[in-house]
């Protein structure tokens, strides 16, 4: 099940989209004016449906404002099919389109083959505010910049992630990231997160807290 959000002023074809979707089980939200979403509420949605010609922002403008903020899958749902149109919303961060008139197997197909896509590439890649982690490559990115960490810098890093809000010691840390039988001290680690925090420095941008007695914590 996947959370989804349709926008389209022409509401029985928004009512349509809605009934298909929630047949296979997904939540969807349906706006019929689009100067009403709510922005601070977007990042909660797995898959955006959106409807090119509408009143007050149409749907290129949408996408532009809104792909800064979600790295979900977006769709457009449009009655352009001239190659210029298609061209110009895919470039704006949409990454599909649906041209209408379009059945409800087409709909089903193009949304669920999306959020099997998003599933797949999700179990390979942890997102927390700015920083991704690519498990597969042992890389943390920042916004689009890759930060070059030692391994024991990017374990740390990624097991910090992985439990964020929780406080851990040094020492849990130490036994978690170089092993029980490491002959390192806890110094190390307050070594390497000194390292991390100047690598991320430039970026104004610190996610790795310190909680004074106990340890570090990843909070953003």
């Amino acid at each position: 099940m996947a959370n989804i959000l349709a926008v389209d002023d022409d509401t029985a074809i928004l009512n349509m989209i809605g009934n298909i979707l929630k047949r296979d089980g997904h939540q969807v939200t349906l706006i019929s004016d689009p100067l009403t979403l709510n922005s601070d509420k977007i990042q909660a949605y797995d898959l955006i449906l959106l409807d090119v010609m509408m009143p007050g922002i149409d749907g290129f403008d949408l996408c532009s404002n809104i792909r800064s903020q979600v790295d979900c899958p977006i769709i457009f749902i449009t009655a352009k099919t001239d190659e210029g149109s298609l061209v110009e919303g895919l470039s704006l961060g949409a990454d599909d389109y649906i041209c209408k008139p379009f059945g409800v197997m087409e709909l089903r197909a193009r949304v669920n083959a999306h959020i099997r896509r998003e599933k797949r590439e999700h179990v390979a890649r942890l997102s927390l505010g700015r920083i991704s982690f690519l498990l597969t490559n042992k890389v943390m990115m920042l916004d689009d910049h890759e930060i070059t960490l030692t391994k024991a810098e990017y374990e740390i890093c990624e097991y910090l992630g992985r439990n964020k809000g929780q406080v851990f010691s040094k020492e849990q840390i130490l036994e978690k990231v170089l092993g029980y039988d490491s002959d390192s001290s806890d110094a190390t680690i307050t070594t390497h997160i000194k390292n991390i925090r100047t690598k991320l420095s430039e970026y104004d941008y610190m996610p790795i807290k310190t909680v004074w007695g106990i340890g570090y914590k990843w909070e953003e």
